[in-house]
Order: C-alpha cells, then sequence, then structure tokens
C-alpha cells in the first residue's frame, strides 16, 4: 500500500538544500537562546546542569528529527504535521492542529517577534545615538511592528522564491552574528579596556554537593524553559511541497538545520557563562543575556552588536514563520476543513496568495489587541503581563502533545505504508522515536507539578478542545473522505 498522492499539484519544487535548511535554522533560532538562559539560572544555579539540561534538549530534538525525517520524505506535500496527523491519525487531530497552529501558537508567536524586532531596532538606534530616552513613541513601535508583519506577508505573496531567499540572505546573517558573539570570550575580536577576562571559574558551582542541594523537580522545569528556544524545529514540513528532490533534501536540510541549531545555543551558553556567573544571570530574568554580555566586553558597541543580532534573528524567524505556516491552512482548504478559497494558488506568482495573507491579517489583529490591551492599562497606571507570551505559553502545552503525535506517528506508517518506498530510514527505529515521545510524555507530566505550568497546560487542553467541538459540531466527516 502506497500513501495518497498529491491531492492538488501546483506549488513549484523550486527550493534548494541550503533554502530548507535556512528555514530551519531560521525558524528554530528567534529570541529564546538571548533570554532563555537567565531563565535557566534562575531555576538551577549549577552550570553543569543547566548545560546538560541544554545538552539533552539537543540530543531529543536530534531523536525526533530523525524520526520526523522519513515521515517527512514520506510525504513531501504542502501541510507539514496537519497532513501527517490527518495521514496517522485522522482528520479530526489533523484540523485540531491546525486550529491551534492558526488561532494562537504561529500567529500570536508572529507577533510577538514582530514587537521584538520592533523593540529590538528601537535598542539599537538607541544604542547608536546614545540615547537613555526613547526614539520612537509607543504607538511607532507597533506601527513598525505591523508595518513589518504586512511587508513580510507581501514578499511572501510574491513568490517562495522570494520568501525563501530572504530567508537563506537573513539566516546567513543571524549566523554570523551569532558566531561572533560566541567567540568574543576567546579573543577572536579585542576586548575595551577594563572588560572582564573571561575564565572557566565562572562555571562554578558546576555540579550539586552535600551543601548545595538540587531539587530534581526543577529540571523538568528548565527543560520546558528550554523548549521554547527549539521549539519549531518541525517547521519544514509545511513547505515539504515546495523543496525539490524531496526524499533527499528534506532529512538532509532536517537535520543538518537541528545540528546547527544546537551547536550554536550550545556555544553561545559557554560564552555567556564564561563571563556571567550563573548567580549573576540568574538576575536577568527577562533581560537580555547576549546584551548584558556584549556590554561587559565591548561597552556600548557591544549593546549596539547584541541588538543588531537580536533584530536579525528574530526578523529572520518571523520571515520563516510567515513563510511555512499558510501552508498548513493552504492544506485545510484542500480538504474542506478551511475555506476552500484557501487553497487557491496564485496563478503569477504560484503561492497560496490567500492563505498567507490571512495568516498575515490574523497575525496583525492579535497585535493590534495586544498593543491596546498593553496600551489601556498603561494608561490606567496597570503592569500586565505580555499578552503575546500568556497566549504562547498556554497553548504550548497542546502543541507539545500534537508535535510528539507528529514524531510517533512514523510507528503507524511503518505499518500502514511498509512496502512504499523510503530512500531515507530513521536509523535506530523503533528506538530512536521511542526515546523521542517517551521523553516528551515527560515532559508533559512535569507541568501539573508546577502550579503556573499546569495552568497552562489546562488552558492548552481547553484551546485544543475547542478546535474539537469544531470539528465535531461542524466540519466532521469520514477519514477516507
Amino acid at each position: 500500500m502506497q500513501p495518497p498522492p498529491d491531492s492538488k499539484p501546483g506549488l513549484e519544487r523550486v527550493l534548494g538544500p541550503v533554502t530548507a535548511t535556512a528555514i530551519v535554522v531560521g525558524t528554530v533560532i528567534g529570541s529564546g537562546i538571548f533570554k532563555k538562559p537567565a531563565a535557566v539560572a534562575a531555576d538551577v544555579p549549577f552550570f553543569g546542569v543547566a548545560i546538560s539540561a541544554w545538552i539533552l534538549m539537543a540530543g531529543l530534538v536530534m531523536c525526533g528529527g530523525l524520526a520526523l525525517a522519513e515521515v517527512t520524505a514520506l510525504f513531501p506535500r504542502a501541510g507539514g504535521n496537519y497532513v501527517f496527523l490527518r495521514e496517522g491519525f485522522g482528520r479530526a487531530f489533523g484540523f485540531m492542529w491546525g486550529w491551534i497552529d492558526f488561532t494562537v501558537i504561529r500567529t500570536a508567536s508572529i507577533a510577538a517577534l514582530a514587537v521584538i524586532f520592533a523593540e529590538s531596532l528601537h535598542d539599537l538606534v538607541r544604542q547608536l545615538r546614545r540615547s537613555p530616552d526613547e526614539v520612537f513613541s509607543f504607538w511607532q513601535v507597533y506601527g513598525l511592528a505591523l508595518g513589518t508583519i504586512l511587508l513580510l506577508g507581501l514578499v511572501n505573496v510574491c513568490g517562495v522564491k522570494w520568501g525563501g531567499g530572504l530567508q537563506t540572505l537573513l539566516t546567513f546573517i543571524k549566523l554570523g552574528g551569532m558566531l561572533a558573539i560566541a567567540l568574543l570570550p576567546f579573543g577572536i575580536i579585542r576586548f575595551v579596556e577594563g572588560a572582564p577576562t573571561p575564565s572557566t571559574a565562572n562555571y562554578e558551582p558546576l555540579w550539586p554537593t552535600a551543601d548545595q542541594p538540587f531539587n530534581i523537580a526543577k529540571f523538568g522545569s528548565i527543560l520546558i524553559a528550554i523548549l521554547w528556544p527549539y521549539h519549531g524545529w518541525q517547521n519544514l514540513g509545511p513547505v515539504a511541497g515546495e523543496v525539490k528532490n524531496p526524499q533527499r533534501n528534506l532529512p538532509l536540510a532536517l537535520l543538518l538545520g537541528i545540528a546547527i541549531v544546537a551547536v550554536m545555543y550550545l556555544s553561545l551558553n559557554f560564552a555567556y557563562a564564561s563571563v556571567i556567573p550563573a548567580a549573576e544571570m540568574a538576575k536577568l530574568k527577562g533581560q537580555s543575556v547576549a546584551a548584558v554580555f556584549c556590554n561587559k566586553l565591548l561597552g556600548p558597541v557591544g549593546g549596539a552588536l547584541a541588538a543588531g543580532v537580536v533584530m536579525c534573528s528574530v526578523f529572520g524567524s518571523l520571515n520563516g514563520n510567515i513563510l511555512v505556516g499558510p501552508r498548513q491552512l493552504f492544506a485545510m482548504g484542500e480538504d474542506g476543513l478551511a475555506p476552500k478559497g484557501l487553497s487557491a494558488i496564485h496563478p503569477t506568482f504560484r503561492t497560496p496568495a490567500r492563505a498567507i495573507m490571512v495568516y498575515t491579517v490574523w497575525s496583525m489583529i492579535l497585535l493590534f489587541g495586544g498593543a491596546l490591551a498593553v496600551y489601556i492599562s498603561r494608561q490606567q497606571g496597570k503592569k500586565i503581563p505580555d499578552p503575546f507570551d500568556l497566549l504562547t505559553d498556554f497553548a504550548m502545552f497542546g502543541a507539545v502533545v500534537f508535535e510528539t503525535l507528529v514524531v510517533a506517528s512514523i510507528y503507524v506508517f511503518r505499518r500502514k505504508y511498509p512496502a512504499a518506498p523510503r530512500v531515507y530510514k530513521c536509523p535506530g527505529y523503533p528506538v530512536v522515536p521511542a526515546i523521542f515521545v517517551l521523553a516528551f510524555l515527560g515532559v508533559l507530566a512535569s507541568y501539573f507539578v508546577n502550579e503556573e505550568k499546569a495552568i497552562q497546560a489546562t488552558s492548552g487542553v481547553a484551546f485544543t478542545l475547542a478546535g474539537a467541538a469544531v470539528y465535531y459540531l461542524f466540519l466532521r466527516q469520514p477519514d477516507n473522505a
């Protein structure tokens, strides 16, 4: 038995392995690696334990990637996780993922990334002017964020080559900036006078001792924190229908992309910790660790460098999400689980233009609503949590559930399509996918250890159940329909 063919050819296979790899790297690396090390240090003051968590998450994601590469090559079509879940577990699971991804996860992430980009640009201008005062007003910052989403939406409408080419350029710039930051402690760039000397002594305390014990429950908490910087490694699937020679290039790009991300994350963590001891880093929670790190070594020039790298990194992640996300909506439109018009392909640009613009507009609506909430609260003298962080935090539990199911779908497809040609097969099957699935079941369970995370998990389940209600009330069809 063979997997079903593409239901509607028309998208062009124009993305090569370099661009495909850039999509993986560019959509995963956003702002997380520049901030999350502080949150990890606040929970775990032992560098050995903290770096072990980063290494463990890299290994788990690679296990997932080894399995997902086979699944993606088996279904090289637009849609990604939506298609894998639909084919593996039925239309309801595909719809629930598409529902939560469109309504909250990706579109709220796009809104949040746009705001971080605008704020980073603002910070860069302030650093260059050496001005302590605000340069842009509140609404100028949010207006810039709205305009950035619209601009990137239009770029991606104009052709996957345009969106993919921009993604490749931004990813190379991003990696170059991150590499420069990672190499600072090793004397590749000269330090300013009076800058602290990087030292391995700053890695202390390395491990817990009898006098300084470690609560193992905290390890699950830091894994959840590290999950966000790695989130998005499955983003190549939605554009699989536009990748050349997919059976070869999809696994290559996915695995190479994950490896590049892991190396960069570990390099930056070692660099940060060589200059900023864990006790000091823990106090930076919510701040950019990269900015503090660069300021210590390079002074004001370092602050501008960090702001520029964060800005480019976030811009690349923003473009990548606008590039890949609408392909899932496009596939849902083909199946009748979203308005049929969303499956239309632009006759000139050969892109799912309507799906892209719907994603763009909904992201802008979420952004404007969040901005309005923040503005009104400030006018009333109240301080509220970032609305975009709240949305993505509360939906992350549901995202991890479905993404774990996507990796587990390899077992379904091995049984369902045993004779299907597989140029790439997951090494270490069935153990490798099982490591990922079991580990992430543990991560999901750890949500319920912490009261705040338990609330987020419950809310994520509620988002998902709302999608299930919509499906069963209005869209239910037989899985073979």
